[in-house]
């Protein structure tokens, strides 16, 4: 399913962003330019991240931001960006983020099947290693 709903037109590499907002914001971007959602969409996954705190740093270095489908998701999609740094986005345990992966979802369950193959890569440390050192887009694609 990843292969579906992620191209090389939704992965960008080493941006440099200063903070949480515009790491989101950069993501969003490449899912409002291919269709996946409207401008709201970017609005609402910022508003999360405010009112609910950094819940979405799953694992160590990796954020999935996401909102509510109602917020202006179109359909299911995913966007990678790769920082050029590490940016803190207030969790303790899995900061500093250096990779963004954000999600957009029509429902409540038909993105689960891309976010299980989406947690086996990223369970795999060498994979992630391999993704955060990619100069190309190519190549992530290939890892995933």
């Amino acid at each position: 399913m990843l292969k579906e709903i992620l191209n090389v037109n939704l992965i960008e590499l080493n941006v440099d962003v200063d903070n949480p907002d515009d790491a989101i914001r950069a993501g969003g971007r490449l899912l409002e330019k291919e269709g996946f959602i409207e401008h709201s969409y970017i609005d609402a996954m910022i508003e999360n991240y405010r009112i609910n705190g950094p819940y979405f740093v799953l694992t160590p270095r990796i954020a999935i931001p996401h909102a509510k489908v109602e917020t202006g998701a179109k359909k299911i999609g995913l966007s990678l960006i790769s920082l050029s740094k590490p940016i803190e986005f207030g969790n303790k345990i899995n900061d500093p983020v250096e990779l963004v992966i954000c999600l957009s979802a029509t429902d409540h369950s038909s993105h689960i099947e891309a976010l299980a193959e989406l947690a086996d890569i990223l369970m795999d440390e060498n994979k992630v290693e391999k993704i955060l050192k990619a100069n190309d887009k190519e190549e992530v694609l290939e890892i995933l």
